[in-house]
């Protein structure tokens, strides 16, 4: 059975690019890409990987994900959090952190090798 990964961005340019770049290299998950304003909970429970990128901190469109991520226990599933800024960065880390999503790498902040990030979140 094919496992599911969910990327949840804000409308920015530079996280649609970072985003392409993950979905290109989640070959073997049916990926699962919506914007943070069209992001319903039901995107969330069958995902097995999460990403989560925006531009700037606290962007309106992430507040219903910011609230749900607040009351589900989503242990032992990993995410990722990717940015061009380290403030949004730790804004997303912090939304995810009640929620005990795993993150098994440093933010991604659009330097560096993407792809050995991704397998570093990717792996178990």
């Amino acid at each position: 059975m094919e496992k599911t990964a969910l990327i949840v961005t804000d409308e920015a340019e530079s996280t649609r690019k970072m985003a392409e770049t993950i979905v290109a290299e989640l070959k073997s998950y049916n990926v699962v890409s919506v914007l943070a304003k069209d992001f319903e909970g039901t995107d969330l429970l069958p995902a097995a990987l999460c990403f989560f990128g925006a531009e700037n901190p606290e962007h309106p469109s992430f507040s219903y994900l910011f609230k749900m991520l607040q009351h589900i226990n989503l242990a032992d599933r990993s995410c990722g959090i990717f940015s061009n800024t380290e403030k949004a960065a730790q804004y997303l880390c912090g939304m995810v952190h009640d929620s005990e999503l795993t993150l098994r790498a440093d933010p991604f902040l659009g330097e560096g090798d993407i792809k050995t990030w991704i397998k570093k979140v990717i792996s178990k």
